[in-house]
């Protein structure tokens, strides 16, 4: 079975800078996602120290999107 996902086009954009010519995209997310499986780390987190981490995370995209926002602009001044 074939599941569709959308991600936002900075983010595509992203992710295909960071394919390898011999990988399809699954093999691309995988690569760039890797990490723990989930239930190798559920309850290492209080829940307050969990809601701490999703602002830092949250916090984080926003400013690489102004930051990618900030170059694109400088770009297409050019």
């Amino acid at each position: 079975m074939v599941k569709t996902i959308r991600v936002s086009e900075a983010y595509h954009e992203w992710l295909s800078a960071h394919k390898r010519e011999d990988e399809t995209m699954e093999e691309t997310l995988r690569r760039m996602t890797r990490g723990p499986h989930p239930e190798d780390v559920a309850g290492l987190l209080s829940e307050g120290e969990a809601d701490e981490a999703k602002e830092a995370v949250e916090r984080l995209r926003e400013r690489e999107e102004s930051r990618f926002g900030d170059a694109r602009t400088a770009f297409d001044s050019e």
